[in-house]
């Protein structure tokens, strides 16, 4: 494994992300929040004197130009960890080389339960999971919207399938099945068979998995069609960029796997919103904070590195890291390598 010894050396963290395509503010904006937190980083010296340098590759949400990314940073030789990959479906497919690399691979963009269990050495996340955000979302439409009429849209891929499970558990606990389960095509906004069927079952709710553009799409045509159930989805969805897309009155609800920012008044909130000032970034969202806390937990972790900054040591702190970020409290052991469980509630208003 490759050490970051070298005193004048970089900490050299890579990923591949979507830069591009229906899911490019996903990587832009994840990515635009690590590196607030690393150039801060850097004015003040790095960590040990030792700069970070963050390399993203594009692979506009397919795992097939992940999967070459990912073989591409691979063969640079001088990689401390893979970060910040984006996506279920991408992730999914890149994650045995990492493995077979034993680098770090930290806090993807996703919820996915394969990263979760059963335990990998190398794998850390930071957000909840999608089994929980489910959870949240199907105890909402139950014991809050009153109905047990639920309609599934899924992306037709390994993140449609992951949350799609996470809903199935969830609905379990209550006796109940999907009234009708629809699927759609990664990358596409082909949701109007999708729409007729939800519409032909009467559904009261519906689930949705996917982006934020074909989620809009859907949204914005079910009303057009006088077809007005309430919507749910995960956080992947980026609330922000959905809701400036909903051109309707509509009842949705996001999950979040973290809080708020417009009524957070934790430090580490008000510490990230002035950071972002700082750089000229006057709108924040979800998507580039998380980006910043994930930068956030490998500073932490690397900072406990006092004498050579080497995977074994931040292996040996990672996997028993208890902190306070800011009121945020994270939390990782040797059978749980995720450092937050909490998810909040965002409706749309």
């Amino acid at each position: 494994m490759v050490s970051a010894s070298s005193e004048q050396a970089d900490i050299v963290l890579v990923s591949s992300s979507a830069l591009s395509g229906p899911a490019a503010q996903l990587g832009l904006k994840l990515n635009q929040g690590a590196n607030i937190y690393f150039d801060h980083i850097n004015k003040l010296g790095g960590i040990e004197n030792q700069k970070i340098k963050f390399i993203s590759l594009d692979d506009g949400y397919e795992p097939y130009k992940a999967l070459q990314n990912t073989q591409k940073l691979l063969n640079r030789g001088d990689v401390f960890a893979f970060f910040n990959y984006v996506g279920t479906p991408t992730t999914h497919v890149v994650l045995p080389i990492i493995k077979q690399s034993e680098l770090p691979f930290l806090t993807p963009f996703t919820g996915a339960e394969f990263l979760r269990k059963p335990v990998t050495d190398t794998v850390y996340n930071l957000r909840a999971s999608y089994y929980q955000e489910a959870k949240a979302q199907i105890d909402y439409l139950v014991n809050v919207v009153k109905t047990k009429k639920i309609g599934l849209l899924i992306q037709a891929d390994e993140f449609g399938a992951t949350v799609e499970q996470g809903y199935l558990i969830a609905m379990t606990q209550y006796g109940i099945e999907p009234i009708v389960t629809t699927r759609f095509r990664r990358n596409t906004q082909d949701i109007s068979l999708a729409l007729s069927i939800l519409k032909s079952k009467e559904v009261e709710a519906v689930s949705f998995v996917g982006t934020y553009e074909p989620f809009a799409e859907l949204i914005n045509s079910a009303y057009q069609q006088s077809f007005t159930p309430f919507f749910t989805t995960v956080s992947f969805i980026s609330s922000r960029e959905l809701f400036l897309r909903i051109k309707q009155p509509s009842r949705v609800l996001v999950t979040e796997v973290l809080p708020q920012l417009k009524n957070c008044t934790l430090s580490i909130c008000l510490q990230f919103k002035v950071d972002m000032e700082r750089a000229g970034i006057s709108e924040v969202d979800q998507v580039q904070f998380e980006g910043y806390l994930n930068a956030h937990l490998f500073v932490e972790v690397m900072k406990r590195c006092t004498t050579k900054l080497t995977h074994q040591c931040f292996f040996d702190n990672i996997k028993m890291l208890q902190a306070d970020f800011g009121g945020l409290d994270v939390r990782f052991s040797s059978d749980t390598h995720q450092g937050l469980n909490q998810v909040y509630l965002n409706l749309y208003q």
